[in-house]
């Protein structure tokens, strides 16, 4: 596992000599993830852009110290009937701010965006801003209100995702022609992609159309039987190397972090998804050791820790905490 506290970083077995980043246009910088897949766990924030009242302007301050503080990522999740911010809005916000980290959508929800055309050039315009530092989660959405509001059935949307998933790559590969000549296209392999899934057909989905697989908040269980599953899917679609796989955990510490987290979690997701989801809130540095140390060995590539309230004080008690799980053996949790 990684955490890269500025301006040194800290890993379990090793302390890896400092590398100074050398910015290449339209690809990720590499001061943050240097390491091969499978090697260590990357260790993200997610920005407040989902939590109710939040101050928009804060965005961008939130992102520039996750920077400072050596966060690997920067992660936004997506609904449409609440009160969020946009994502890729949200994600533009923070690359005004930075320079190296990597921005990830964990998700990006496809399936109610009707026009893949549009959505394909929303994210390169994005992409081009950060100059390369975009990793896109896609996601067909679960939410039934949001393709409501949205006048798209969600009858057929696997075939449907299918489908605008290759139009946007048809965009970002420079197939698209106007009165003025071909819109150019971004470098190959970019932006980066990953997309989300819960059944057989989604982890089949993400080996053979995409870079890896996003894992949602519902527990370990759920992580091991995806990344099995994904791995075993990635094996049939005789992809070379592995797939990247990225996991979410919801975070909140200091005084009264528990009920913070507790009410969050709850609004957000209601009393269906809440039962999947509070258990593995992280509401103190110990369960936030532990945890690392289970995703680890559940085979994440990536930790993206979602903030249940805009507080910017969460960002300096989160990294202070990491900072101590990576110099402190971690204890092994009780089976």
């Amino acid at each position: 596992m990684q955490f890269s506290p500025a301006p040194t970083r800290y890993g379990p077995r090793r302390r890896p000599r400092r590398r100074r980043c050398r910015p290449e246009r339209h690809r990720i910088r590499t001061c943050t993830r240097s390491q091969s897949l499978g090697e260590v766990l990357r260790v993200g924030i997610g920005l407040p852009a989902a939590v109710p009242d939040t101050d928009a302007t804060v965005i961008g301050n939130w992102a520039a110290e996750s920077e400072e503080r050596g966060f690997a990522s920067l992660g936004v999740i997506d609904r449409l009937v609440y009160d969020n911010l946009d994502p890729l809005v949200a994600l533009a916000a923070a690359a005004a701010r930075t320079e190296r980290i990597e921005l990830l959508t964990t998700v990006l929800n496809a399936g109610y965006r009707a026009n893949p055309v549009l959505l394909a050039k929303q994210i390169d315009s994005l992409e081009r801003l950060c100059a390369g530092r975009l990793t896109v989660g896609l996601g067909m959405g679960g939410w039934p209100e949001d393709y409501a509001a949205s006048g798209v059935s969600m009858t057929g949307r696997g075939a449907a995702f299918e489908a605008g998933l290759a139009a946007m790559r048809a965009v970002w590969r420079g197939e698209t022609t106007g009165a003025s000549g071909q819109v150019p296209a971004l470098p190959e392999g970019r932006p980066g992609l990953l997309l989300a899934g819960l059944v057989p057909a989604g982890f089949a989905r993400a080996a053979r159309l995409s870079d890896g697989w996003v894992a949602p908040s519902f527990g370990l269980q759920t992580l091991e039987q995806g990344v099995e599953a994904v791995h075993r899917e990635w094996a049939k679609a005789a992809r070379p190397g592995r797939p990247r796989v990225i996991v979410e955990r919801y975070f909140c510490l200091g005084p009264g972090a528990a009920e913070t987290a507790d009410a969050y979690v709850a609004h957000y997701y209601g009393p269906d998804y809440l039962p999947h989801i509070q258990p593995d809130v992280l509401t103190d540095p110990e369960r936030l050791r532990l945890e690392i140390d289970r995703l680890t060995a559940a085979g994440a590539d990536d930790l993206v820790l979602l903030p249940c309230t805009g507080d910017p004080r969460q960002i300096g008690l989160l990294a202070d905490a990491l900072d101590q799980t990576f110099r402190t053996p971690v204890k092994q949790a009780t089976p």
